[in-house]
Parts: structure tokens; C-alpha cells; sequence
């Protein structure tokens, strides 16, 4: 019934697998046959404290027997203390805005950037440079912000103003009079978890500010700890203009915002959302916040961060003629393989034994577990995953 279900009402936008999951446990999932699976995926990184967290759990119902949404319309209090909450601790002076995806929070952080090329004198400045094999949404100008020229097929005509640079290195030659902006991941995520060079891109920020151009962190996959630090951005040690948030911040709940030092660029009317920053998404951020604070503080995450890096090191040290690198930062993790079927091929007997993992790109299987993920687990699902490449 499910699947003639999804064959006849549902959009066949997605690839999905053969699965339902009905039930869920820190980094365990149970399939609706009763299967158990380790969770190497968390909902492509968006299961930050993992599933079924019981203080989660009773934020986001403490709050729904009171008031889940009013609008944007009204001040909502809890939206204040988790804008204050993030600023802090990203420890740049900004402001945000909230919406509901990652998506959202680009078109955000777009329309900072095309306001401030308005704004800013003459000649009018609107160009965004981006990546290619970049990733920034969905939406019709995210999808034209993000270098997969695949991505572009049958949806134009696009919104002019972005031009792609083949990498970092390439970023400079592209700048003109009308360069507004330049967007970047520091992790490229569906691009293959591929980082950044850390002294290339500190070098690109300096370039920026010294032209006034603003630099924009797409931060959607590597905040919220997900690197170690609170932001990618700590850890690379720079001070974006504009970063975007989403995913991790929720723990499933749908959110996102955008973060900017531009504090007065937008004024009443510029920009909104209805569902943005409600009762509910506030609730839920605002005790991820609390659980991931004191996993930080605690060192238990750098610890974790440290264990399944050191597991996946050995795991792929073992399989030499399969796994040809080791990429990512944290608990984003990629290792390449050969090509795109027999990754294929891992992702499928990984599922067979019982661990969920992504792909990213059409060569790297992506590691993105639960920031609350115990080293039981941890062993568990390497100890699964061996299994499934003996067996291909």
C-alpha cells in the first residue's frame, strides 16, 4: 500500500529506497519489518541530537500544548532568545532572520546581497560568484546560485547575476565592478565533502573586505557543531558577512536562518516569512542549542569527533583497493570510491546489514551520524559495514 501510495499521489522527485522507518533511538532506526539499523545519515545531517530525544522530545511538547504558531505578525519570545543564543555563540555581531530551510535562508542571504549592491553607490552591483559542484537549494535562485549546471536543466529562464568559479584559485580574475558577493561552502556537501582550503579561503575573505564585497557562508550542512565548532567559519577562522543556517538546528524540525553584520540592510516589508521563527521551530532549537552546548562544553563531542574519524580511518585503511581517500571534517565525513556504481553497490549492502550512509557527488559515500552518536554504535556500525563490502 505504501508504495502504490507514493506511485500514484506522490511526485517521483526522489530515488528513494526500499524502507520505511516507523521508530527511532539515538543513532538506531527500526524499519516497519522490524529491522534495525545503525543511522550513519541523520537525516542528511539534520537528526543533530538523534532520534527520539527524550529532552527534545519534551521541549517541543511542552510547547505544543501551548501555542505553536501566531505569525511573525506578533514579538515571540522565544525567537529573540534563540536569535540572541546563535549570535553569541558564533561570536560575530549579526542579526538573523528565521525561515524554514536552507533553501530559504540563501534566498535570504541573496536578496542581503542584491540590496546592499542597490544601495551601495554606483555602478549598481549584483554579480554573486559561487562554486561549481556547490549546493545552495531548490528554489529557482538557489538552484541558478548552485555550480551544477545538471541541476539548471528545463527550469530557466534563471535570475541573471551568478557566475561560477571552477575552484577557489579562480575567485579573484572573476571580480568586476558589478561583484556584489561571493557564496561558498567550506565543506561542499552534495558536492562531495569536499573542504576548503583553510589559508586560501582566510586569504579570499581579506581579498573581500578589502573591496567591499561580501563574503557569504553557506552553512546549512556544516553548522550547528557539525564540523566540532559551532560554525565551519569558527574553525576556518574567519568573519563572514552573511552565513546560513538550517538543517542541525532543529533536529528535525523544519528551519532556517540568515545571519548577516549588515544589521540595518533590511527595514519593514524587505523580507518574511509566515512560519519562520515559530512557537514550535523555537522550541526545538532552542533545546538542541542547550544539548549540543553541553556536549561542547562537556568535551564529549570532540571526543566522538575524534573516535569515528579514528573508525573510519581504519575501515577504509582495510579496504585499499576500494576506498582511494578520506575527506571531510568532524562528523562530516566522505570516502571516495572508484565510481558511481560501485558506490551504488556499497550504499546497497551497507542497507542489506543493517547501517544507513549517503552519497555525495557521484564517487564519495557520506558519513553524516548523529553529534549524540556513542562509541557503541559507532563499533556496531563499522563492524556492519565490513560485512557489507566482504560481501560484494
Amino acid at each position: 500500500m505504501l508504495t502504490q501510495n507514493f506511485n500514484q499521489f506522490v511526485l517521483p522527485t526522489y530515488a528513494r529506497q526500499p524502507l520505511s522507518f516507523v521508530e527511532g533511538k539515538n543513532a538506531r532506526l527500526t524499519d516497519s519489518e522490524g529491522k534495525e539499523y545503525i543511522d550513519f545519515a541523520a537525516g542528511i545531517a539534520v537528526c543533530s541530537v538523534g532520534h527520539a530525544n527524550g529532552r527534545l522530545n519534551k521541549a517541543i511538547c511542552d510547547q505544543i500544548s501551548k501555542v505553536i504558531h501566531v505569525s511573525n505578525l506578533y514579538y515571540i519570545e522565544p525567537q529573540g532568545e534563540c536569535a540572541r543564543r546563535i549570535v553569541q555563540q558564533s561570536g560575530y555581531t549579526m542579526k538573523c532572520f528565521f525561515g524554514n530551510s536552507g533553501a530559504e535562508a540563501n534566498e535570504g542571504a541573496i536578496k542581503i546581497a542584491r540590496k546592499f549592491g542597490e544601495v551601495d553607490g554606483e555602478p549598481k552591483r549584483y554579480k554573486i560568484i559561487t562554486l561549481e559542484h556547490s549546493f545552495h537549494g531548490r528554489t529557482i535562485t538557489a538552484l541558478k546560485a548552485t555550480g551544477q549546471e545538471a541541476m539548471h536543466n528545463y527550469f530557466g529562464p534563471f535570475p541573471d547575476g551568478f557566475v561560477y568559479a571552477k575552484n577557489i584559485d579562480e575567485i579573484e580574475s572573476l571580480l568586476d565592478e558589478h561583484t556584489v558577493a561571493v557564496m561558498i561552502e567550506l565543506v561542499q556537501g552534495e558536492g562531495g565533502v569536499q573542504p576548503l582550503d583553510r589559508a586560501k579561503v582566510q586569504a579570499l575573505a581579506a581579498l573581500l573586505k578589502s573591496r567591499n564585497i561580501l563574503l557569504m557562508i553557506d552553512e546549512v550542512q556544516t553548522g550547528i557543531y557539525r564540523t566540532g565548532e559551532f560554525l565551519a567559519s569558527n574553525l576556518y577562522e574567519i568573519e563572514p558577512d552573511v552565513i546560513t543556517l538550517a538543517k542541525g538546528l532543529g533536529g528535525g524540525v523544519p528551519i532556517g536562518v540568515v545571519m548577516t553584520n549588515r544589521l540595518d540592510i533590511f527595514a519593514a516589508g524587505d523580507h518574511g516569512s509566515t512560519f519562520g521563527g515559530n512557537y514550535l521551530s523555537m522550541a526545538a532549537a532552542n533545546e538542541v542549542l542547550d544539548i549540543l552546548e553541553e556536549l561542547k562544553d562537556s568535551g564529549e563531542l570532540d571526543e566522538i569527533l575524534i573516535y569515528f574519524e579514528t573508525a573510519l580511518s581504519k575501515f577504509a585503511a582495510g579496504h585499499p583497493a576500494l576506498f582511494m581517500e578520506h575527506v571531510g571534517l568532524g562528523l562530516m565525513r566522505g570516502l571516495r570510491v572508484a565510481d558511481a556504481d560501485t558506490l551504488g553497490k556499497i550504499i546497497n549492502a551497507a542497507r542489506n546489514e543493517g547501517v544507513i550512509i549517503l552519497k555525495a557527488g557521484r564517487n564519495t559515500l557520506r558519513f553524516l551520524p548523529p553529534l549524540t552518536i556513542t562509541k557503541e554504535d559507532i563499533n556496531e556500525g563499522f563492524a556492519r559495514l565490513e560485512k557489507a563490502v566482504a560481501s560484494l
